[in-house]
């Protein structure tokens, strides 16, 4: 489509302000594309306010846009730096961390730095089974309750098991809202929340767009240090803790069982809560052993706030998720949630239910494991072959992506740089820490390739980029 894009753009001089472009039929047949693709392409145009379409007629080139002179805008740094009364923490937002997985590559680049199932992992066409059939259930294009559709919430609830019900779940637009939703809910501007070191950098930019403080617990490949944790619950006052306590992103590491009980306790005896963070419990690789129960499934006095979401496991564009909270939490979770979303959209929540309930939906889990492993294995075994000045210490049974510990001294920025250059974009691993970190790292993604090619050529490219960096 982009290449039709550019073609017609370029050809929009030939007519005047007004004339009609040839039909969408004549584009289809000289182009020779679908019919698709043209009405796609003539949208774009008219987004852009080249063209006009007009149903039954066509499209028409637009007189050109009026521009009105630029402002002065300077006034605004004043106003967004300005502190207010009682809230001393600066409110920056920096994305900076969230959009190295986001940011499409220039084309031809390999993508190590991805954060969703590529397209051909992604379970597309039960998907779309699923959306029609969600689209013609009676009742489906009404208002859905502010909590969820009752059928879903049951669903998120027996995954996560324990005292769990579904009274307990409110669907959210996936698991990113439901962290922001979780942290301003439990501390206010100015305080601090404990997470783990290193930890996902879009719950950081969460934490700093709420005005909190992020305090980091190292990690270990059996998660989060409690001796740590426990002194840092002391040494701030701190009253939420933010883990992931299943294939922690970027390490990978799963906490260890007898890590568990005592996180809780710890929790417990501080006063605070600990928000779980369950992002790809359903991308367990194919030869991974029994799954440990979330740690909401083993708290019994309510201290862990779950969030959950389908979005790894399934597109980027499939955004639902859950929290699970027991006890008056729930409530201003839910108050939060209404007030910033109103309700997730009945149709998307229907086809949840279609998909998740469907023969095609344990096919699809089974098909992403086998795979998942292998480009595990074949990424590893490709790093220790041709890159093995990179230390990878842990390699997960589950989650999509490696860390890799650089040599000190090691230039993040210029390393990912080099590589970029080289066809490959990877993430550098500063945005993953809160404060300083304790040495360089490079978090590698085997799940928005193609397949195991591009990660054969990807490494390739990489040791590259690592010789001339």
């Amino acid at each position: 489509m982009n290449e039709l894009v550019k073609q017609l753009r370029r050809e929009l001089d030939r007519y005047s302000v007004g004339e009609k472009l040839p039909s969408s039929r004549a584009l289809v047949e000289r182009f020779r594309v679908s019919p698709v693709t043209v009405s796609r392409a003539l949208a774009r145009l008219a987004a852009e306010g080249l063209v006009t379409t007009r149903p039954g007629a066509g499209a028409f080139r637009a007189a050109p846009r009026t521009t009105t002179p630029a402002g002065d805008t300077s006034w605004q740094e004043v106003a967004l730096s300005a502190e207010t009364a009682g809230e001393p923490v600066p409110r920056a937002v920096d994305a900076s961390g969230v959009l190295v997985t986001l940011a499409a590559s220039p084309p031809g680049v390999i993508e190590f730095n991805g954060g969703y199932l590529h397209q051909v992992l992604q379970p597309a066409a039960a998907m779309s089974a699923a959306l029609a059939r969600a689209g013609r259930r009676p009742g489906a294009w009404n208002r859905p309750p502010v909590d969820g559709v009752p059928e879903l919430r049951d669903w998120f609830a027996r995954g996560i098991g324990g005292a769990i019900t579904a009274a307990d779940v409110v669907v959210t637009s996936g698991g990113q809202s439901a962290l922001a939703t979780a942290l301003r809910a439990l501390a206010p501007p100015g305080a601090p929340v404990l997470v783990e070191s290193p930890t996902y950098p879009g719950m950081l930019a969460i934490a700093r767009a709420a005005g909190l403080r992020p305090v980091p617990v190292p990690v270990d490949p059996d998660g989060v240090r409690p001796e740590l944790l426990e002194q840092a619950f002391r040494a701030t006052g701190a009253r939420l803790f933010v883990c992931q306590p299943l294939f922690q992103n970027p390490t990978g590491a799963v906490l260890a069982p007898t890590r568990r009980p005592e996180v809780l306790r710890i929790a417990r005896a501080a006063g605070a809560f600990v928000v779980e963070d369950d992002f790809v419990r359903r991308l367990v690789h194919s030869d991974a052993g029994p799954l440990p129960r979330p740690l909401a499934a083993e708290d019994p006095d309510g201290v862990v706030v779950h969030v959950c979401s389908l979005t790894k496991a399934t597109s980027p564009s499939l955004r639902i998720g859950c929290l699970a909270a027991r006890g008056p939490v729930l409530e201003r979770l839910r108050a939060i949630q209404i007030v910033d979303q109103l309700f997730v959209p009945g149709p998307l929540q229907e086809a949840t239910l279609e998909l998740v309930g469907s023969l095609a939906w344990p096919r699809h889990l089974r098909t992403v494991a086998g795979e998942l492993k292998n480009r595990r294995d074949l990424l590893a075994a490709g790093l220790a072959e041709r890159l093995p000045a990179l230390t990878v210490g842990h390699i997960p049974s589950g989650g999509y992506h490696l860390w890799a510990r650089l040599p000190d001294g090691t230039d993040e920025r210029r390393l990912t740089a080099s590589a970029l250059r080289a066809g490959v974009a990877v993430a550098p691993g500063r945005p993953y820490f809160a404060a300083e970190p304790p040495a360089p790292h490079l978090r590698l993604s085997f799940v928005a390739v193609a397949g195991t090619a591009e990660i054969t050529e990807g490494v390739r490219r990489l040791a590259t980029a690592w010789a001339e960096r």
